[in-house]
C-alpha cells in the first residue's frame, strides 16, 4: 500500500479540538521523555507551564481582587499557549505517521499537488 506525504499529513493531524488531542499531548510528552521523540525542551515546556499557570489558584492578577484584569490575564495566556501547543502536537501526530508507515510494511512516497 502506497500513501504520499500529503495524504499521510492529513491523515495524522485529522483536525480535531483541543479536547479531543489531550491524550495525543500525553502520548507526546511520553515519547519526548523516552527519547524516541526529537523536540526542544522550551517547544513543550512553555506551553505546559503556561497551562499550570492557568490551572493554578496563584495568579499575578487574581480574579478576587480584581475581577475583570483576573480572568482577562488567565485568557491572554490560554491564547499565547495553546497554538503552540496544538502545533507541537500536529507536528508530533505526523512524526508518528511517518514513524508507523516506514517500518518497511508500507512504502510512501512524494506527492505533488498541481493545479
Amino acid at each position: 500500500m502506497k500513501y504520499s506525504k500529503l495524504s499521510l499529513a492529513k491523515e495524522a493531524i485529522n483536525h480535531k479540538g483541543f479536547i479531543k488531542k489531550i491524550p495525543d499531548i500525553f502520548r507526546m510528552i511520553k515519547m519526548w521523555r523516552k527519547g524516541a521523540y526529537p523536540m526542544k525542551s522550551m517547544d513543550i515546556i512553555l506551553p505546559l507551564l503556561g497551562i499550570l499557570y492557568v490551572l493554578s489558584p496563584i495568579d499575578l492578577l487574581p480574579e478576587v481582587a480584581i475581577p475583570v484584569l483576573g480572568v482577562i490575564d488567565d485568557l491572554a495566556v490560554l491564547y499565547l499557549v495553546i497554538p503552540k501547543l496544538i502545533k507541537e502536537v500536529d507536528k508530533f501526530l505526523l512524526w508518528e505517521a511517518q514513524q508507523k508507515y516506514s517500518t518497511g510494511e508500507t512504502k510512501i512516497i512524494d506527492a505533488e499537488i498541481i493545479e
